[in-house]
């Protein structure tokens, strides 16, 4: 194998994938002063280096998409842990083989969860077909955070019409890769939960959280937060499952205790519906039907 087949297959480029791992995990590197600042880990690692880092990791993503023409994109929120109902279905029957009552309990649960996979899916292929339609200028496409559950869902959902997304993946103490439905070159990794944040935003014409966990509640109030407050440009902000969201929040007792206008609820939209949520982004931004 020649060099250019190996740096093609970029054992280069994990090779210093596997340096970073190897220093954040407490290992230092030896330092070397001879060697240029640009391909040094060691000093590019360093604490007083973070500030590069971070402009690093917002100049890649953004010119990233950029250069495949992406501007516009429907951000979906989510669960990590629900799976597609054929894997709740296969889990729930053997579930019931095994008789074991808590882990059927579970398994029922997780047919139940599948339902907002599902939902997620529809959602996104709503918002591929209709971009599949436009010119490349009127285009908007699903981006998600990149990993498994309502996230696989939502870029599955788009892969379903051969619509390109976006999976913005994060860099985790237990390992996560990007799911298998993101477009390889739309597929950016994150070491900064803030530099993550921001790109969801930097192009976010909608914001859909379906039922999740603290990312997903982190990700929502940052958004309504920055709409709040008019540091960003009010989108559409839609719960998708009522039921979930009323039960897990009440957003009526921060209007009694004036910790909010009232008005401020007009920020987000309740819906059980992929079509309904797809017609109110619509609707917000006069797109055609």
């Amino acid at each position: 194998m020649d060099a250019t087949t190996q740096l093609n297959e970029r054992r280069l480029a994990d090779a210093w994938a596997e340096l970073h791992l190897h220093a954040t995990n407490g290992n230092p590197l030896h330092a070397d002063a001879h060697r240029l600042a640009f391909a040094d880990p060691e000093f590019l690692f360093r604490r007083e280096t973070r500030g590069i880092r971070f402009q690093l990791e917002m100049l890649k993503p953004d010119l990233g998409q950029a250069e495949q023409g992406i501007e516009n994109t429907v951000v979906v929120y989510g669960s990590a842990r629900f799976v597609a109902p054929d894997e709740a279905a296969a889990q729930l029957a053997s579930a019931q083989a095994g008789g074991h009552p808590e882990h059927i309990a579970l398994a029922e649960r997780a047919v139940r969860n599948a339902a907002y996979y599902a939902q997620a899916r529809q959602f996104a292929r709503l918002v591929a077909e209709y971009s599949n339609q436009q010119t490349p200028d009127q285009r908007i496409y699903i981006c998600t955070g990149g990993g498994p559950g309502i996230m696989e869902a939502a870029n599955r959902g788009a892969h379903d019409v051969g619509a390109p997304s976006i999976g913005l993946n994060i860099l985790l103490p237990h390992e996560q890769s990007g799911n298998r439905f993101i477009t390889p070159t739309l597929n950016f990794k994150f070491h900064y939960f803030a530099l993550r944040k921001m790109h969801f935003m930097i192009r976010a014409k909608a914001l859909v959280a379906f039922p999740g966990g603290f990312g997903t509640l982190d990700e929502l109030f940052e958004v309504l937060t920055l709409v709040q407050t008019g540091k960003a440009k009010p989108v559409p902000i839609i719960l998708f499952g009522s039921e979930y969201w009323k039960h897990l929040i009440n957003f009526d007792v921060l209007v009694q205790e004036g910790t909010i206008s009232a008005q401020d609820l007009d920020l987000f939209h309740y819906t059980d519906d992929p079509v309904q949520a797809w017609q109110h982004i619509q609707r917000f931004y006069q797109l055609p039907a």
